[in-house]
């Protein structure tokens, strides 16, 4: 035998592995249970983790929808100790918690809007021709009715007038203009070229709920919006700060310059919509919260709401009620606008501020009225 097999031989063939023991019955009942317990521990920790994540909505909860920002749930100041009768209707200050939405960067476009009225033929309040209870909806109790041969699809439009005229009577300034809708603004002679990216106009309430709807998305609430346009900056005058409009010769929204409703000079650059995102975004990423157009809220309209107003995620009175006018009656149908337009004036009106409130009945539309969309996470 040679010496390498005599090694191969002599080499040693491992032992076998024994059998495992059994485990005593306690002992496996004891690693039973050990490993019940941590399956239980790892089930109430991913449980924890995801109601945190549930409770805390400080964050997006996913990535932002399309031209959508994340506004985080937080506390603010609502209203404003202002003792101007424009704002009247915007005390007493209070505190209101907001739950995380989101929140359209901007302004319903006029393309945005085409859009959703190929899709589903929709026919604005505009462009309907009004009924008599409509029009006497809108009147003191007892007028008489309108002639059914009068009534024509239209809106009102701003008109300025030749020269300086009394500010206590808003028809010095606005004429009802058959035909005029969103797609001809300033009635049949208007249209929409080069005004693509320009805010919807002469959209009713209804109109703009409609497109909220098919665009799977909710107006926003009157406190949702203050708290957005107040851009983390709460107390402050306006939406970017304490600064004015145009400090610095830089304007920072579209609003009327000049003597107002007859000469506007048009400092910020634009004498009607300004395309939107045409002035730098608030700390949100928000535009045009302060001018431009009025933008439609899901509340109704009381001038006295915030007196009673709830804490957590108010949404405004069960109807609405304004005895301001009494050429109205005021029981009509109105919902509040917010964030001012071109026409708001620091001669006449500032309700462009983040406090100041509008409102208007939900089935007119005007040339200074438009809207954006919130959406819940």
């Amino acid at each position: 035998m040679s010496k390498k097999a005599k090694r191969r031989s002599q080499t040693v063939a491992p032992k076998p592995t024994p059998p495992a023991l059994p485990l005593a019955p306690e002992a496996a009942a004891r690693r039973g249970s050990l490993w019940k317990w941590l399956a239980l521990l790892a089930v109430g920790v991913g449980f924890g983790v995801g109601l945190a994540a549930f409770l805390n909505d400080d964050g997006p909860p996913g990535p932002a929808p399309e031209g959508m920002v994340w506004i985080p749930r937080g506390k603010f100041r609502m209203g404003t100790d202002d003792r101007s009768p424009h704002f009247a209707d915007a005390h007493p200050i209070h505190v209101v918690e907001i739950d995380g939405f989101w929140l359209d960067e901007a302004e319903v476009t006029n393309a945005q809007f085409a859009t959703f009225v190929e899709a589903t033929t929709y026919k604005t309040v505009a462009e309907q021709v009004p009924t008599v209870e409509q029009i006497l909806l809108g009147l003191p109790v007892g007028s008489p009715p309108p002639d059914p041969a009068s009534l024509v699809a239209g809106a009102l439009v701003y008109t300025p007038p030749p020269g300086p005229v009394p500010l206590d009577n808003a028809s010095n300034w606005w004429n009802w203009e058959p035909g005029a809708c969103w797609k001809h603004p300033e009635g049949p002679g208007s249209d929409l070229k080069g005004r693509e990216n320009h805010p919807v106009v002469h959209v009713a309430w209804r109109d703009a709920d409609a497109y909220c709807k098919w665009a799977g998305k909710r107006l926003p609430t009157e406190a949702e919006w203050e708290r957005t346009a107040r851009g983390k900056l709460d107390g402050k005058m306006y939406a970017w700060g304490d600064e004015s409009p145009g400090a610095g010769g830089k304007w920072r929204c579209n609003i009327f310059q000049g003597e107002f409703p007859w000469n506007n000079t048009a400092g910020d650059g634009h004498a009607r919509t300004a395309p939107v995102k045409s002035y730098p975004p608030n700390a949100y990423g928000l535009h045009d919260m302060a001018g431009n157009v009025w933008e439609w809220c899901s509340d109704w309209y009381t001038p006295d709401y915030y007196a009673s107003s709830p804490v957590k995620n108010p949404r405004g009175p069960d109807a609405s009620y304004d005895p301001t006018r009494p050429e109205e009656n005021p029981h009509m149908p109105k919902r509040v606008q917010r964030g001012g337009s071109f026409l708001c004036s620091d001669g006449f009106c500032s309700r462009y501020k983040p406090f100041g409130r509008g409102k208007g009945d939900i089935d007119t539309g005007q040339s200074h009225v438009g809207f954006r969309c919130a959406k819940d996470r």
